[in-house]
């Protein structure tokens, strides 16, 4: 890792591109501290705190404690995340979006293009709900229309800002810019999730027993990033083997290659879009003011708050902890249906004169990839169920109460390897480019 970023600072090119990666992360950091005009954010720190451990330490931890102070930046990047859930599960149901997916560059473009305006838009009537859910609480004073307004607006164009941010650095700087984003808030959250943790096993113990208690969290969490590097990293290699054909006077083909399956094949998408889900109703009721409750419609919110979860004196609210694997196998099959087509791979394969061994080419192919990563699937969502679920365990058992968990670590991780493999393949390019031209 240390050496692929000494060869790019080497390269004037790379060197450009991460020095303009920085300078976003000092934009996006100086974003979250920047107050919105005419809110108290210690009146709203206060408020917060009261009502911690529900759906808001969801978007908390997304947001870089950006929400937590109620800063410009304090919807973030949730809006494009929900956006983005909403297109591809409508690039299902509407023949126009999926022909639009499939259509290569071009609709590549216009998918990007819907999924901005769809932001935007829900990032609008995010910013007028908690608008209207401030006023009710009273928690920004003397509200308004100007005020509301004001404060509308700034979350607005906060979290458009944080999408165009997002899109700059993939296109002029290493790429993978929305989960960047994603991962700076994230780590920026870490220091504080260690004091908590400080405090609540370690500061007042004995000797021996603090130093028991920081080695036991050490190696949990090493034990999670360990697990998490080989979850992204293991793959199932698909063996295809060519035949030759005679092309004018040469016999070309022969070769044999594979198709690599990734078995973490839809990544952390999963786990996102599972815990957007469980986590809306909440978010919702908490600014209606209907959390308080005593009727069936406060315990569906209690269950379905991960805080509840694994909680040996409320156990009868841990079934959200299965409806929220569930979320997690379901997203993990379609997400993986939508970028990854067997027939089509088939098809290719035949077209090229491949074949699998021991595979007839055409149907036959396809239905033995889609019974591979069917079996595939399976595995990586179950160990991204692991992943997720230590931290919930930890935090009902124990009352860790930190904001990161499995879902941070493996978004974490998972960036810094995919921009890594960025900066080597931008530099391996490079190479090429260099050697042609001398």
């Amino acid at each position: 890792m240390f050496e692929t970023l000494k060869s790019a600072f080497r390269v004037k090119e790379m060197r450009r591109k991460l020095l303009y990666l920085l300078a976003m992360i000092f934009v996006i950091r100086i974003g979250s501290q920047l107050p919105i005009p005419g809110v108290d954010g210690s009146v709203f720190k206060q408020w917060f705190k009261s009502n911690t451990g529900d759906a808001f330490n969801f978007f908390d931890a997304f947001t870089g404690g950006s929400f937590e102070s109620m800063s410009v930046f304090a919807l973030n990047i949730t809006p494009y995340i929900t956006s983005s859930i909403i297109i591809q599960l409508l690039t299902i149901a509407i023949p126009a979006l999926e022909e639009m997916h499939r259509d290569g560059e071009e609709g590549r473009k216009k998918m990007t293009a819907i999924t901005r305006y769809v932001t935007v838009g829900l990032a609008l009537f995010e910013s007028i709900a908690m608008t209207i859910g401030f006023s009710r609480g009273n928690i920004v004073k003397d509200m308004n229309f100007l005020k509301a307004v004001v404060v509308i607006a700034s979350l607005t164009a906060g979290s458009a800002m944080l999408m165009w941010i997002g899109e700059r650095i993939t296109e002029k700087g290493v790429g993978n810019g929305i989960s960047i984003v994603l991962a700076v808030n994230i780590v920026s959250r870490i220091p504080s999730d260690m004091t908590t943790l400080y405090e609540n096993f370690i500061k007042g113990k004995t000797i021996a027993k603090g130093m028991l208690a920081g080695v036991i969290i050490f190696v949990i969490i090493m034990v999670v990033v360990v697990f998490v590097l080989i979850l992204n990293g293991a793959e199932r290699r698909i063996p295809v083997q060519y035949s030759k054909k005679m092309v004018g006077r040469k016999m070309m083909g022969g070769q044999a290659t594979n198709i690599p399956l990734k078995v973490n094949t839809a990544g952390v998408i999963p786990i996102i879009f599972a815990s957007s889900i469980m986590s809306f109703p909440g978010v919702i009721a908490q600014f209606a003011g209907k959390t308080n409750g005593t009727g069936i419609g406060s315990e569906i919110l209690r269950g379905l708050s991960s805080s509840n979860w694994c909680n040996p004196s409320q156990p009868q609210y841990s079934w959200g902890l299965l409806v929220y694997i569930v979320l997690c196998v379901f997203f993990a099959y379609f997400y993986t249906s939508i970028t990854f087509n067997p027939l089509e791979v088939a098809d290719n394969i035949k077209k090229q004169g491949g074949f699998i061994p021991g595979i007839r080419p055409g149907k036959p192919t396809s239905d033995y990839l889609t019974k591979m990563l069917n079996y595939i699937i399976f595995i990586g969502a179950v160990g991204l169920i692991i992943v997720a679920v230590i931290p919930f365990f930890f935090n009902g058992v124990f009352g860790a109460h930190v904001s990161f968990g499995g879902t941070s670590i493996i978004i974490v991780v998972g960036v810094v390897l995919e921009t890594l493999k960025q900066i080597e393949s931008q530099l391996l390019v490079r190479n090429y480019k260099g050697f042609l031209n001398s």
